[in-house]
């Protein structure tokens, strides 16, 4: 089989599905089998004493036996053309999650709107880890956004970066990291130990994705101050890799981000992205979810001519 159908009808198929289908509850999904797996590992190891020691081993052994798997697949199926294509493409399709993305923060804006604060507090939690009982409009609006920037990396741009670089067992490896660090990877009493080396892993991985993704979005937005928002704030948020996309979106919409927050009842005060203060409008949430296509659009390009190339 040519090398550029591989390549390319993968992206297309997988792009197309996630398009079409997103994440429906129906459809049996490989990132749920690993936070299942995740949670009997936390329920199991997290106790006693040598917590980061068998945080670390947990998480190694979680990272390496999902690359291991994935690949003694790709390895049995490669001799069928047809099936290993179909295999591939399925894979693409669930190593992103774009639809899904645009949908629940699309979601957050239309049920504050037309069911009032209490709800809308209700649907900002589905997808985002702060304690959202306190928050106003504008709040959930902003945690709304700030939420589709960095998740557009996580979700979207690092499992297709990690495609390229290693195939279907390097994406998924990744997104075994990913749904490792987003369980178990928090700084409170129960998890800085056990979920030190999955954070810390997160956050090697998320390193060149992040800053790929914000220059994107601010080329596909042509936004000379998402540039310079870029350079000015990326580095001041508390996540190595969070702060670049968001910067990047605040530049964007001439907004701010950031603020205090409170995290499993601990008050985090996290550094302002941006300058403006202002009131999220659904005009603005419009934009943000078509800088995500754009960037996504053409990130995928730039893969297929990347690997066609090569």
């Amino acid at each position: 089989m040519e090398h550029t159908t591989t390549v390319i009808v993968p992206l297309t198929v997988g792009f197309i599905l996630d398009l079409v289908l997103g994440d429906p509850i129906w459809l049996p999904h490989p990132v749920r089998l690993f936070g299942n797996l995740i949670s009997r590992g936390d329920g199991i190891f997290n106790r006693g004493n040598y917590r980061f020691v068998k945080g670390a081993l947990f998480s190694g052994f979680m990272i390496m036996g999902c690359w291991l798997a994935f690949w003694l697949l790709t390895c049995v199926l490669q001799p069928y053309s047809n099936f290993y294509l179909f295999i591939l493409s399925i894979s693409v399709f669930y190593g992103l999650a774009n639809r899904n993305l645009i949908e629940e923060v699309w979601k957050v804006n239309q049920v504050l709107t037309k069911e009032g604060l209490k709800a809308g507090r209700n649907q900002l939690s589905r997808i985002v880890g702060r304690q959202t009982s306190n928050l106003n409009e504008n709040q959930i609006r902003t945690a709304s956004l700030e939420t589709l920037a960095e998740n557009l990396s996580d979700g979207v741009i690092a499992p297709l970066f990690y495609y390229a670089l290693g195939g279907v067992p390097m994406m998924f490896a990744y997104k075994m990291v990913n749904t490792l660090d987003s369980m178990i990877g928090y700084k409170n009493e129960r998890y800085a130990l056990f979920g030190k080396f999955a954070a810390r892993t997160d956050d090697v991985l998320n390193f060149i994705p992040s800053r790929i993704t914000a220059l994107l979005m601010v080329l596909v937005a042509f936004s000379p101050r998402g540039l310079i928002f870029i350079f000015r704030y990326g580095h001041k948020h508390a996540s190595p890799n969070s702060g670049y996309p968001e910067a990047a979106l605040a530049g964007i919409l001439d907004c701010r981000f950031g603020g205090a927050n409170v995290y499993h009842g601990v008050e985090v005060k996290k550094p302002y992205i941006g300058e403006t203060v202002r009131d999220i409008t659904q005009a603005m949430i419009v934009k943000a979810c078509l800088v995500n296509i754009g960037t996504v659009l053409l990130f995928g390009a730039l893969l297929g001519w990347m690997l066609v190339c090569n």
